[in-house]
């Protein structure tokens, strides 16, 4: 018998593509999750993957019904040159058969734990790298993406420690609930072997682990990936924080020192922190993505990073103080393109 919730992503994979099909093997996969106020947020983060990646890249978007065309309106609207890298898909928010939709779609952040069922939607996917809204990247996606490579033959996904120091972990000081290692895993960047994560019954396992634990559940979907993982640790990878780079690396302390070495590749904006005052380098950083011009030099985008990180209340926070971490990598990419473009 043919699955309805397998043959349903397959459908709605197929009618609802707005742009050419790309030969599957020259593209990078993107999946994100927006549901409520989420759009705007999650078009900055698309377009930062943009910004920095060369590799052509197709972005799945999971949304609830009502912002399908405001997404669509929004993307559609980007230059010539964006879509000659750039396709997307939308897909409406399900959840599986005889599962208890809204109950899941409010876990947490709301519709989060839509992630968990990927595997299952996106048949015709092998990998993909699943982030959360609240994601800038401020390098190449395919450098992320090489951690595929890095994987042995029984790891099917990989993701980030949630913290770097035990004295201010979260799931070893407060976890109700198994965890994965002896900090736990950030959930809001994930690699995803979807192939594997099918051999595995992923889906099969996580649904039985979230009855079982959910009174005990504070983080929702990354709650139960941590469950998962500590009973499955030989099937993840672990990448490091330079790749989801937090407040909590840079508002106390720093402790985050594969950035202090290679600078911040990807920033992870958690607690709306891209929004409110509380830190003010990462929504320096967010601003100046969204601000950035589109067929502009890419030095612009790195002046505008910098302006922003000299304003007084950035300079003067934690997080502003090692504001060469979060524009290491931009000055990178900037020098490598002025001498390609010398004359």
């Amino acid at each position: 018998m043919v699955d309805p919730f397998r043959l349903l992503g397959l459908i709605i994979s197929k009618a609802l593509s707005w742009r050419s099909y790309i030969d599957p093997k020259a593209i990078l996969h993107l999946a994100v999750v927006a549901c409520g106020d989420r759009t705007n947020e999650t078009l900055v983060m698309l377009k930062s993957a943009v910004i920095f990646t060369s590799t052509k890249l197709h972005c799945h978007i999971f949304a609830e019904t009502e912002l399908h065309f405001g997404f669509r309106q929004q993307i559609d609207s980007w230059p010539a040159s964006v879509h000659d890298k750039l396709s997307y898909t939308i897909y409406p928010i399900m959840y599986p058969p005889g599962e208890n939709s809204q109950e899941w779609k409010k876990l947490f952040r709301p519709c989060a734990s839509q992630r968990l069922f990927l595997p299952e939607i996106l048949t015709d996917v092998d990998s993909l790298l699943y982030v959360d809204t609240d994601i800038l990247f401020l390098s190449p996606m395919e450098n992320l993406w090489n951690f595929f490579s890095a994987m042995n033959s029984t790891q099917l996904a990989a993701l980030a420690p949630e913290h770097e120091v035990k004295s201010i972990g979260w799931y070893n000081r407060f976890a109700r609930h198994p965890y994965y290692g002896e900090t736990g895993l950030n959930s809001g960047i994930m690699l995803m072997n979807l192939t594997r994560l099918r051999a595995f019954h992923f889906q099969n396992k996580i649904i039985p682990y979230y009855k079982e634990y959910k009174m005990k559940l504070t983080w929702g979907d990354q709650d139960l990936l941590n469950i998962l993982f500590h009973f499955y640790p030989e099937r993840l990878l672990m990448f490091p924080c330079e790749w989801n780079y937090r407040p909590d690396h840079c508002m106390y302390m720093q402790n985050c020192k594969s950035a202090e070495t290679h600078g911040v590749r990807m920033v992870h904006g958690c607690r709306r922190v891209f929004f409110n005052e509380k830190q003010p380098a990462f929504k320096a950083i967010y601003q100046s993505i969204e601000q950035y011009k589109f067929d502009t030099n890419i030095s612009l985008l790195l002046e505008g990073m910098k302006a922003k990180m000299e304003e007084p209340d950035t300079k003067a926070s934690r997080c502003g103080q090692v504001a060469n971490m979060f524009l290491k990598q931009v000055e990178s990419i900037v020098r490598k393109e002025s001498v390609t473009t010398a004359p």
